[in-house]
Formats: C-alpha cells, structure tokens, sequence
C-alpha cells in the first residue's frame, strides 16, 4: 500500500515525455508554478527534463487536469507517466542491471511503459552487440555499455515498443527517487 504524507498527502512522482529535447520546450520554473497553482504542494524538478516531485492532496483526475493545463498554459500535450513512490521504487527494483548502474548509471536506462509491451526479442537481439535489455510490464531496462548514441538496439527498441513510453538514465532515475524521499 502507497505511503501516505501529512494527514492523507500522497508523495508522487511525474515524469514528462519528450520536453526539453528536439525543440520541444517547456520551463521547469514555470511548469512547478502550474503545479501549485492545481493544488499540489512541495513541487520540485530535477534538471530540464520534465522530472518532478509533489505532494498530491488528493487531487481528482490528477493525470487530467494536469495534462490540461500544459496544453492550456505552455501548448503542450505530452504523455505524463505520474508514480507514487512505492510503485517507482518497485519498477526500479525489477532492473536486472543494478551491477552495471552501480559502476556507470548514464549507460543504464530506464523505459517507463504506460502499458505493458510486447516485443520481439529475437529480432532485437540480432541488432545487439554489447547491449543487454529486459522487459517487465512497468519498464524496459538497457544496459548499453557503449552509450545509448552508438546502439542500433536502442533505437529499434523504441520503434519496437508500441506503447507510450519516456526514458531515463539510472543516474537521473535513483536522482529522482532520492528527490522525493526529501
């Protein structure tokens, strides 16, 4: 069961599909003023990427009316992924590449999944060479030892997942986790 925060306050988690990269841009300072303007409290970010931490005091239709107003305010309509922090801390558990992280997290990845996914493993396994990825129904974790930018696995990964899905590297993931913990 979920951990609740100051009388009924649930800590959550948001991440934010796609901003600040490929031209799409949206202010983290400004996002934050959005958020409490909703009602949320205690909003904070993590660096420009659409990583943020509130107490959610119960708000209806949280993902909705959140979503609403960044079309409303900034013309944006990403796919927000919004976690307690169990359930974060669960996803983060399931990676089989905790070692790897341990030694360089900005070569571990996380693909946070809206839904499960099916892909075809064996084709993907033709495409890698140093890569290693596992599939749960919350996330796909990566291990690319070589860097996410020379992977022909990483990018048929995303072309293969079917479903909404935003990435994050392992030092931004156990980042944001310490984050909402505070």
């Amino acid at each position: 069961m979920p951990v609740s925060y100051d009388g009924g306050k649930m800590r959550k988690i948001m991440l934010v599909r796609g901003v600040n990269v490929g031209g799409v841009k949206l202010p983290m300072k400004g996002f934050c003023e959005m958020l409490q303007s909703l009602g949320l409290e205690r909003v904070r970010s993590y660096i420009q990427s659409g990583n943020v931490v509130f107490d959610d005091p119960g708000l209806p239709d949280l993902k909705g009316a959140i979503a609403k107003e960044l079309k409303a305010q900034f013309g944006l309509s990403s796919a927000l992924f919004i976690y307690d922090r169990e359930t974060f801390e669960t996803i983060m558990s399931a990676n089989p590449f905790l070692a790897e992280a341990r030694i360089d997290g900005a070569r571990v990845f996380a693909f946070f999944l809206d839904e499960p996914a099916v892909l075809d493993v064996s084709a993907l396994q033709t495409y890698a060479t140093s890569e290693r990825f596992h599939l749960t129904n919350k996330a796909l974790f990566l291990h690319a030892p070589d860097g996410i930018g020379r992977s022909l696995l990483a990018e048929k990964v995303q072309r293969q997942l079917k479903v909404l899905h935003t990435a994050r590297n392992w030092n931004t993931v156990r980042a944001i986790l310490e984050l909402s913990k505070s």
